[in-house]
C-alpha cells in the first residue's frame, strides 16, 4: 500500500510495484486518514513522511494497530533528524530516500516483508548515531554472541539478509538463524525492534 499526497509520486510508485512480478499494489491513498479509512489486507506500507494533515511519522502506529502485521517502511526526500527518531521510535521498520534507485526499492519493499529493516545508507548511519546519542545506561543481560553482534551491527547499517552474508561470508540462511536467535534473546519481532532494543542497551 501507498501513502503518499504527490500525485506523480504515488502513481509512479503503483505502476513501478505493480509492473513487478510476484508484486501488487493493493492501495493508493493520499493521507493516512484515507488509508485509515479502508480494510486491512496489507504486506508492506510505503509512507510519505511529510503529508498533508497527520504527518507520516506521526501516522506509523496508528496504522500499525490498524494493518496488523503489515511493515511500514517510510519515504521522504531528506533525512531529517528529528523525522527519523520519532518514525523509528514509532514502529516504522524501514527508512528510505524517494530518490531510491527503482530496483533497490523493489528489493527494500521484499526485505521489510520477510522481517529484515530497509534503510537507506545515508538513514542508517544516523539512526545508529542517533539512538547511540540517546541511549540510556546499558543494560547487557542478553548474553549476545560475537557473532549475534555482528550480525545485528550491519542489520542496523542497513545490510540485507544477503548483504550480511556477504560480509561475514556466510549464506543468507544462516544469517536468518542468527537473527531467529536474536530476536528470541531480545524478546523482539522484528528487525527495527532488535536494532532500537540493541541500540537503547548498548549492545552494538
Amino acid at each position: 500500500m501507498i501513502v503518499e499526497d504527490d500525485r506523480a509520486t504515488r502513481e509512479g510508485l503503483a505502476a513501478l510495484i505493480g509492473g513487478t512480478p510476484g508484486f501488487a499494489c493493493t492501495g493508493q491513498f493520499r493521507s493516512v486518514e484515507d488509508a485509515l479509512r479502508t480494510a486491512a489486507g496489507h504486506d508492506v506500507i510505503l509512507l510519505d513522511i511529510h503529508l498533508a494533515g497527520m504527518s507520516g511519522s506521526r501516522g506509523v502506529p496508528l496504522l500499525a494497530e490498524k494493518f496488523l502485521g503489515a511493515k511500514i517502511v517510510m519515504l521522504t526526500v531528506f533525512e531529517g533528524t528529528e523525522e527519523v527518531f520519532e518514525s523509528i521510535c514509532n514502529g516504522a521498520c524501514g527508512y528510505l530516500l524517494k530518490k531510491t534507485p527503482p530496483a533497490k526499492l523493489i528489493e527494500a519493499i521484499s526485505e521489510a516483508r520477510s522481517g529484515g529493516a530497509p534503510m537507506t545508507p545515508e538513514i542508517a548511519s544516523k539512526v545508529v548515531h542517533l539512538f547511540r546519542e540517546y541511549a540510556p545506561p546499558p543494560k547487557a543481560d542478553c548474553h549476545l554472541t560475537g557473532r549475534e553482534q555482528e550480525v545485528l551491527a550491519l542489520l542496523a547499517e542497513g545490510f540485507s539478509y544477503n548483504g550480511i552474508g556477504g560480509r561475514l561470508g556466510i549464506t543468507a540462511n544462516t544469517v536468518r538463524n542468527y537473527i531467529r536467535a536474536i530476536y528470541e534473546k531480545l524478546h523482539v519481532h522484528s528487525g527495527s525492534e532488535a536494532v532500537s532494543k540493541a541500540l537503547r542497551r548498548r549492545l552494538i
